[in-house]
């Protein structure tokens, strides 16, 4: 019984007095706080499945038959259960999710246009439309209007001086998304080499492909033909009154070349044929249009023809030629043929590319190939890109990226030569770089290359380089301090800038220009970029990358997440996340393993993570968590995983050997069943898959592939972590490999409402919708911040 002191004020006669009256009354109950949520159980069906001898059973094989009507009902009642499931356990998240997906959004750069691409007469760009989901393509003659306006207003494609319009729309795909059932998903475009045709291709979701169209940039019109099916090249040739496209088969494996002769009524014509079910066939132009490049290539061999754009009915070439798959880019310059490649040189394979150069005109015998630089002193080369009067190479050296130019034509009859030699330029880059990309550069007689630099403590700046007097032009990155874009069009405001981003000649790689860092709007001064060396199991040391605030990190209470991906050779996405500001404002520390299978290492060290060495990818992963939580880097008990796709699978495998590492994780549309993916692919794979994660036909692969899988591993009696796995109807490893392995863990593990495992169906989210974008990550973000127990 509590009391309630009650202070009465009375007048009576007169004289004022206090009575203090005691009142007596009972409390209500307290309720209860509601019951956590079951998760759902779907049904097992045991189905017995055996290779090389072994024989298990799998429970829930069922969700994977598509065929089978009974089973896609029972999948359709567990997947509304699944849903109404993750709904449950986030619903107390509501507030958070809504607090944080307004922070994304106010963070998003306000951009109705891309920057524009200056290719001949034209400048390209691509900007939004007030209240469409989708952007429009659109082109302007830079003579017109040389100051680009088009990012201040939506109508900025009429000029009100003039009275005139000065843009012109090349396609709406906002139409396009209505040709194609709601959805627009572009995977090629190409404009001819005489601004006349536009040449891209579509996603049919329906079907399964993707469909090539050529409009009529003149008339904004469709062609009549091409309109082919199954479309994964295009080439143009005889400046712009042909392309080449290539098609692929029923397991999506490019085979034929075609040659259409666009404006005439003529039948597409059969160029090439690739009968053997293990040969792929690509091709592409040269940037200065006289030849196109086809690769075919196995996993024995690698072969590169040339085929005269000129007369592209005239045959194929054979240039070069290989034992083993090797990548191989061909560019053409005054006669000259380059070709960048890591081939294996004497039957030795080599760790990293080089460049190869030819006369396209060779004296009767082989062909004679010579390579350009002299290999050694720590020289990488990473990628190229040609002009017509420079070549700019992009150089690794460890882990540092490093970008210069060279001018062409390169010195000839003295064999190869140091780099130095040539007198490069060197660009002063920011202080932590990891990723350079080159491009969009297709106008090869421009004395301007563009290329986006990343880094995990800077918004993505695309820069302009003038290669013809070493000054260069952010002309767009958003300016991040001040939550705002900065965007910098036109040489009008761009003009006071080109002082600061001057480079230097020098012969020595390691002395770079470096005056005037504040240029790159870095946030340097609030966000802290270190890296580590982590030794792995076997000695191998594993980079590592972190970053944290300075302002917020706390000395060993900090939670922290770990991305990972180590697969196809692709190199690790570190680039600044404007999403992830909001988990850095709070507090935690965001990871970055770049494990063996990965990119940006060399040959072996991809190799090193693939097939029946897959392992070492996870014990990489495992051994860089280890020494967050040893070192003190992250608290314990707070540390998450992330991984997408085949980085899932990283994530996955690394729970089912150390589950107690791990506080939570998001597995965002994850591989986690490669055994019978493998064995019995339902989507089609391509033979760059089963290099990857090997060949179950294979009994070394098959076991290995046995010991490293997520669903096969997944260990009983054991209490796992948190994880919310992400997936979609539409994603190229199936949503019935999440469901399986949700369900699969939920059986054999310890059950914890406060330990979730939860499977979260998303929408088929495009690029432009920032909306979806926004309320996705809000929504992971709020999951990590719940199982952290750091809910605000």
């Amino acid at each position: 019984m509590r009391h309630l002191l009650t202070v009465l004020r009375h007048r009576h006669s007169g004289n004022n007095f206090y009575l203090i009256q005691r009142a007596y009354y009972k409390p209500q109950k307290t309720q209860p706080p509601p019951a956590p949520p079951s998760p759902p159980k779907p049904p097992k069906k045991p189905t017995k499945v055996s290779l090389h001898g072994e024989t298990w059973e799998d429970n829930y094989g069922w969700m994977s038959q598509l065929n089978d009507k009974v089973a896609m009902r029972h999948m359709d009642v567990y997947m509304e259960q699944e849903e109404k499931y993750a709904e449950a356990v986030m619903s107390d998240t509501e507030r958070l999710q809504s607090k944080l997906q307004s922070e994304m959004a106010s963070r998003f750069p306000f951009e109705l246009s891309t920057p524009p691409v200056r290719w001949g007469p034209w400048l390209y760009y691509r900007r939004a439309e007030e209240g469409k989901q989708y952007p429009v393509l659109c082109r302007r003659l830079a003579s017109l209007h040389e100051e680009f306006i088009s990012h201040k207003s939506a109508s900025a494609g009429f000029d009100f001086t003039s009275g005139k319009r000065i843009e012109q729309k090349l396609l709406d795909y906002n139409q396009e998304a209505e040709r194609f059932g709601g959805y627009a998903y572009e995977e090629l475009s190409e404009v001819s080499p005489d601004h006349r045709y536009l040449a891209y291709t579509m996603y049919d979701k329906d079907n399964d492909y993707f469909k090539l169209s050529v409009r009529d940039l003149n008339f904004g019109s469709l062609c009549n033909k091409p309109q082919a099916e199954c479309v994964s090249n295009v080439a143009w040739a005889k400046h712009g009154q042909a392309l080449l496209y290539v098609v692929t088969n029923q397991d999506k494996r490019p085979y034929r070349i075609y040659c259409s002769m666009i404006g005439t009524n003529e039948d597409d014509i059969l160029l090439h044929e690739e009968p053997e079910e293990n040969v792929y066939v690509n091709i592409r132009h040269t940037k200065d249009f006289q030849f196109v490049a086809v690769n075919t290539f196995s996993t024995t061999y690698s072969k590169v023809f040339l085929i005269n754009a000129a007369d592209p009915l005239s045959g194929m070439t054979l240039v070069w030629e290989c034992e083993a798959k090797a990548h191989c880019i061909v560019e053409h310059h005054q006669g000259y043929l380059y070709l960048f490649t890591d081939a294996a040189k004497a039957g030795q394979l080599v760790d990293n590319h080089y460049l190869l150069r030819s006369l396209v005109k060779s004296p009767p015998g082989p062909r004679r190939w010579e390579n350009v630089f002299v290999e050694g002193q720590g020289l990488i080369i990473e990628d190229v890109d040609f002009s017509n009067s420079h070549v700019v190479l992009i150089l690794r050296n460890d882990r540092k990226l490093q970008l210069c130019s060279v001018s062409l034509p390169l010195p000839v009859g003295k064999g190869s030569f140091y780099l130095k030699d040539v007198n490069p330029q060197f660009l002063s880059l920011p202080t932590h770089v990891s990723q350079i990309s080159p491009g969009p550069n297709y106008d090869f007689s421009s004395s301007t290359m563009r290329f986006t630099i990343s880094s995990p403590v800077m918004a993505d700046a695309t820069v302009d380089y003038n290669l013809s007097n070493g000054k260069w032009n952010i002309v767009q990155q958003q300016n991040l301090l001040q939550e705002r874009t900065r965007v910098l069009y036109g040489s009008a405001s761009t003009g006071s800038l080109g002082e600061n981003f001057t480079v230097s000649r020098n012969s020595d790689l390691d002395q770079v220009n470096a005056d005037n860092d504040q240029t790159w709007n870095e946030l340097i001064e609030y966000y802290a970029c270190e890296y580590h060396g982590v030794p792995s199991h076997d000695g191998v040391v594993v980079p590592l990358t972190i970053v944290y605030s300075r302002h917020r990190k706390k000395e060993s209470q900090s939670p922290g997440l770990l991305h990972g991906h180590g697969a196809y050779g692709e190199i690790l996405d570190k680039r600044w996340r404007s999403e992830l500001k909001s988990l850095l404002d709070r507090g935690w520390v965001l990871a970055y393993a770049d494990v063996r299978g990965g990119g940006g290492y060399g040959r072996k060290w991809h190799q090193d993570g693939q097939r029946t060495k897959k392992m070492n990818s996870i014990n990489d992963y495992i051994n860089c968590a280890k020494f967050l939580v040893g070192s003190k880097i992250v608290e314990e008990n707070k540390l998450c995983g992330w991984g997408q796709s085949a980085g899932g699978l990283l994530v996955a495998a690394a729970m089912n050997s150390c589950p107690d590492l791990f506080r939570a994780a998001v597995l965002k549309v994850p591989f986690l069943d490669p055994t019978h993916t493998l064995m019995s692919p339902i989507l089609p794979l391509l033979a760059v898959d089963y290099e990857e994660f090997g060949y179950p036909g294979d009994i070394e692969d098959f076991q290995a592939i046995r010991a490293y899988s997520p669903y096969d591993n997944i260990r009983k009696g054991v209490l796992y972590p948190s994880v919310m796995v992400t997936s979609s109807f539409n994603t190229r490893f199936g949503v019935w490999e999440a469901a399986k392995w949700a369900a699969l863990v939920r059986e054999y593990s310890v059950y914890d409402p406060k330990r979730p495992v939860m499977l979260n169906l998303t929408t088929d989210i495009v690029e432009e919708n920032r909306y979806l974008h926004c309320k996705e990550a809000a929504l992971e973000a709020a999951f990590l911040l719940k199982m952290t127990d750091l809910e605000e």
